[in-house]
C-alpha cells in the first residue's frame, strides 16, 4: 500500500496554523544551543580566513605537487550538495512529482547556503581574494581580461549563475506565503517587511495563473544547470593530463555524485526538523522513503562510475593510470580515505534496499551522515591522491592539512548550520501554499 503524502484531511486553517506557527514560536532552549554552537563555529571560520589572508596560503598544507586540497575538496563538496535542492525542486516540478512539494523549500535553502560555502573557497584560494573581481569579464580600461583557458572563470561563472538563479527560484516560491505571514503577523513591523516581500500579492486567479507561469519558467531555466554547473567543476579536472583525472566520464560521474550527497544531506538536515517541529503529517514516511530511494539510485550510478574507471584504468595500458588506480589509491599515503570512501559509498549505500532501514529514522540518519562522509572522502581521493602520485616518483609528496585547513571546514559547516537554524526560524520551511493545493487535490480524488 501506497504511503499518503498527508496524513489526515487537514483543513486550510488548521495548515496555515501548524506551518506558519513555526515562525511565531518563541525560540526554544534547544535551539538557542545549537545557535551558539553553530555561531561559535563561524567565529572560528572568519578566524581562519583572516588568517588566511593577512599571512597567505601557506598556512594551508598545500604543498608541491600538492597544490589542491582542501580548497577545492570542499569547493566541489558543497556545490554537489547544493544540487539536490534544484533537482527536487525544479525537475521534479516538470516532472508534476507531488511528492515534491512538503521537502522542496527546505532543499532549496539548503542549496543557496552549500553554494555561499562553496564560494568562500575559491576566493581563498586566489591567495589574493580582493582581486576576486578579475575573474569577471568587465570592461577594464587596462584591457585586463580574465584567462579563459584557466578554470577558475569557468567555476566563478557557474557558481554565480547557479546562486542566482537558485534564490530568485526560491523567492518566486516564498512570495504566496510571504503574503500569510503579512496577513497573519502579530505586529505592525512585521506586517510591513512581509508585507513588502509579498510584493502584493492578493490570491487571485490572474495573479496565480502568471505566478505559476513564472515558476515553470525558472524550474526550466534551473533544470540544465543541474548538469552543467557540476559538469563545468568536473572539466576543471578533466582537462588536466594529471593521472585519474584525464577522463571523460568525470561530467556524469560528478552530476551523480552532487546529486548522491545533496539527497543526503536533505536527508541529515530534514529528519531531526521533521521531529522537533512535529510535521510529520506533512512530511511523511513516504517523503523519506522518495528521498531514500533516491539516494540508492544515484549512489549506484557512482558504484557503477568506480567500476568504469577501474576497468578504463587497466585498459588503458598506460603504467601511470594503472598504478594510481591500483596500487596509489588502495594502498598509498592517505590510503584510509580510500577505504573510507569505499566503505561508506558501496556498502552502506545498500541499506537503503531494505524497507525496514527506510522506516528506521535514526539509522537512516546515521546512514546519510555517513554518505556524505564518503562523498567527501571521494573528492579527496581524486584531488589529493592523484596529484600526490604523479608522474615523477622524485616530485612524489604525500599531503597533511593543517589545523587552518580543519578550522576552516568544520566553520563552513557550523555557518551552514547558522543559515539553517536562521532560516528554520524566519521563513516557512514547508511551502504552505503548495500543500494546502496539493490537500484538496487529493481529496477530489478521494472523492
Amino acid at each position: 500500500m501506497t504511503e499518503p503524502l498527508i496524513l489526515g484531511r487537514p483543513t486550510d486553517e488548521e495548515l496555515s496554523e501548524e506551518l506558519l506557527s513555526v515562525v511565531w514560536k518563541p525560540r526554544s532552549r534547544l535551539w538557542w544551543a545549537a545557535f551558539a554552537i553553530t555561531g561559535a563555529g563561524t567565529a572560528v571560520l572568519l578566524l581562519a580566513i583572516t588568517y588566511t589572508i593577512t599571512t597567505g596560503i601557506g598556512v594551508w598544507g598545500n604543498n608541491i605537487p600538492v597544490g589542491w586540497a582542501f580548497g577545492i575538496i570542499n569547493f566541489v563538496w558543497w556545490i554537489g550538495i547544493g544540487h539536490a535542492g534544484t533537482f527536487i525542486s525544479a525537475i521534479l516540478l516538470l516532472l508534476e512529482q507531488r511528492w515534491r512539494t512538503s521537502i522542496n523549500r527546505f532543499s532549496e535553502a539548503m542549496t543557496l547556503f552549500a553554494v555561499i560555502q562553496a564560494g568562500i573557497y575559491p576566493l581563498m584560494h586566489l591567495g589574493r581574494p580582493w582581486f576576486a573581481y578579475w575573474l569577471v569579464p568587465y570592461p577594464a580600461t587596462l584591457r585586463l581580461w580574465p584567462q579563459f583557458k584557466s578554470a577558475l572563470p569557468w567555476d566563478a561563472a557557474a557558481v554565480f549563475t547557479y546562486f542566482t538563479v537558485s534564490l530568485v527560484f526560491w523567492y518566486v516560491g516564498l512570495i504566496p506565503d510571504f503574503a500569510a505571514l503579512r496577513d497573519r503577523a502579530p505586529n505592525r513591523l512585521r506586517r510591513i517587511v512581509y508585507g513588502v516581500l509579498s510584493l502584493g500579492w492578493r490570491g487571485s486567479a490572474v495573479t496565480y495563473r502568471h505566478y505559476r507561469l513564472l515558476y515553470g519558467l525558472l524550474a526550466g531555466l534551473a533544470t540544465p544547470l543541474v548538469l552543467s554547473v557540476h559538469s563545468i567543476v568536473s572539466t576543471d579536472f578533466a582537462m588536466a593530463l594529471v593521472p585519474g583525472w584525464h577522463s571523460t566520464i568525470f561530467p556524469p560521474f560528478f552530476v551523480a555524485g552532487a546529486i548522491f550527497s545533496g539527497f543526503a544531506m536533505v536527508l541529515t538536515l530534514l529528519i531531526p526538523a521533521r521531529r522537533i517541529f512535529h510535521l510529520e503529517n506533512v512530511v511523511t514516511q513516504r517523503h523519506i522513503d522518495n528521498l531514500s530511494k533516491m539516494a540508492l539510485v544515484t549512489g549506484w550510478i557512482v558504484i557503477y562510475s568506480y567500476v568504469i574507471e577501474l576497468f578504463v584504468a587497466w585498459y588503458s595500458g598506460e603504467a601511470t593510470e594503472i598504478y594510481q588506480f591500483f596500487v596509489a589509491r588502495p594502498a598509498g599515503p592517505n590510503a584510509a580515505v580510500f577505504w573510507v570512501q569505499m566503505i561508506c559509498n558501496v556498502l552502506v549505500t545498500q541499506l537503503l534496499w531494505f524497507p525496514r532501514v527506510r522506516k528506521n529514522m535514526i539509522l537512516l540518519w546515521i546512514i546519510s551522515i555517513l554518505l556524505n562522509v564518503g562523498m567527501w572522502s571521494e573528492r579527496f581521493v581524486i584531488i589529493v591522491m592523484g596529484l600526490q602520485r604523479d608522474f615523477i616518483p622524485s616530485a612524489w609528496h604525500a599531503y597533511h592539512p593543517t589545523y587552518v585547513d580543519i578550522s576552516m571546514f568544520i566553520g563552513t559547516i557550523c555557518f551552514f548550520l547558522l543559515l539553517i537554524l536562521i532560516f528554520l526560524r524566519l521563513f516557512p520551511f514547508i511551502p504552505v501554499t503548495e500543500v494546502k493545493e496539493l490537500n484538496h487535490e487529493l481529496g477530489k480524488e478521494e472523492h
